[in-house]
């Protein structure tokens, strides 16, 4: 896949404005927890979609500090465990808090009915629109998770492995092709 076909990663910053602009949306909380379930963990549109209570809770309903995607929420057989950040799991927590009935899926529209994939989609290409974030897309939270992960995985004693297993990708070619380029990082090494 050729760099210009791949969705642009996010700056620090346009996450801080992104973060800001879900907190004065009509659903806040809701929004907030879509663009973690993005940027913090990884997921895909899909998985996003078909994140259920059950997933990110234990049996009392209490949140837990990881999500047991399962399978049929995932794209092929790739489920298993993600770990989520504090942040997501504090938004997690409002979110939760504001949910009257306790449906089992995480992100619902408007009407109370589950998301589809495909609105999850939408629903991010308007966000980056709104922002002006040219070239981002629903899998730009994706590939900078991916890339911050791999950034900062051997401060932590881990490797592109422990990436590979975090992006729940089946090769590390599919890993190392979401990994954005740091030029900055290739000057000072090589400088």
């Amino acid at each position: 896949m050729a760099l210009a076909k791949q969705a642009k990663t996010l700056t620090e910053a346009q996450q801080k404005t992104v973060l800001e602009y879900c907190k004065a949306t009509r659903h806040s909380a809701r929004n907030e927890v879509m663009f973690l379930l993005s940027v913090d963990a990884g997921l895909r549109a899909k998985e996003i979609a078909s994140l259920g209570w059950s997933m990110v809770t234990d049996a009392t309903g209490t949140l837990t500090d990881t999500i047991r995607l399962e399978d049929k929420a995932a794209k092929g057989k790739s489920g298993g465990v993600v770990f989520m950040s504090r942040r997501l799991i504090q938004a997690l927590g409002r979110l939760q808090s504001e949910t009257s009935s306790k449906p089992d899926r995480v992100i619902r529209s408007q009407n109370g009915k589950p998301m589809v994939p495909q609105v999850v989609v939408n629903w991010f290409a308007y966000l980056y629109r709104d922002l002006g974030f040219e070239g981002c897309s629903s899998h730009s939270g994706r590939r900078t998770a991916i890339t911050r992960w791999a950034r900062k995985i051997s401060s932590v004693g881990g490797s592109l492995r422990d990436v590979q297993s975090l992006a729940r990708h089946s090769s590390l070619a599919m890993t190392q092709r979401y990994i954005e380029v740091s030029e900055d990082a290739c000057r000072r090494v090589v400088g």
